[in-house]
């Protein structure tokens, strides 16, 4: 971290669930957003990467500036894509079948606390968030959402173990329009994920929140 030490800086971390300005056609992104939303003095400022994955949190935190106050993370989303390609895994019974997500959750369990505990070195009040489910086809929704709830449950047991507070985007991103290209942010999307970035570090009255989960 580099500059002097000051409050009210939020750093946006993670991948395109924050730097999604390539998919809003034209409309603010996330960070805009919340420029607008946050009142004065806060200010937002975006470190996430399109297409990072929980090893590249490391990378992002050693540019962070010294006035930043607050972390808020949103990675993992990625880990989970690469793996959703063993849902079309020939099987010979369910047991196989939850093993092989058992094996793939663990290896990204490590990787996703190894991410968060690097970012709490820094001594910020740091809030993270799950994985949203997308706007997907009907024929892999299903499918999809079921295998998320395992990756999520890795990311909802560090939040609860690190005392962080999290934003739960799955309720958040609840609707069609709120993506882009199935799986980014769209303009809407992203003002929803705004404001509930606001709500949870200040609280719906504008002062700053003490509570631990914030879900719409």
């Amino acid at each position: 971290m580099e500059g002097e030490s000051m409050s009210n800086h939020i750093a946006l971390l993670g991948d395109s669930i924050f730097d999604n300005r390539a998919y809003t056609d034209g409309d603010p992104d996330v960070v805009n957003h919340l420029r607008d939303i946050m009142p004065s003095p806060w200010r937002a400022s975006l470190y996430a990467i399109d297409g990072d994955v929980t090893t590249g949190l490391k990378a992002q935190l050693e540019i962070v500036t010294r006035d930043v106050s607050h972390f808020v993370i949103s990675v993992g989303g990625n880990d989970a894509l690469s793996n959703m390609g063993i849902l079309a895994t020939p099987v010979n019974s369910t047991t196989e079948a939850l093993m092989l997500f058992a094996n793939r959750v663990a290896i990204f369990e490590e990787s996703y606390r190894s991410a968060i505990d690097e970012a709490l070195k820094y001594g910020l009040p740091t809030t993270i968030c799950t994985i949203y489910n997308a706007n997907l086809g009907p024929e892999v929704a299903a499918l999809a959402r079921i295998a998320l709830m395992m990756f999520n449950d890795v990311i909802l047991r560090v939040a609860f173990e690190r005392h962080l507070a999290v934003i739960d985007l799955r309720l958040i991103c609840n609707e069609p329009a709120d993506y882009a290209l199935e799986i980014e942010p769209s303009g809407r999307g992203g003002c929803k994920i705004a404001a509930a970035i606001s709500s949870s570090i200040l609280g719906r009255d504008g002062s700053e929140s003490r509570s631990r989960v914030f879900a719409g």
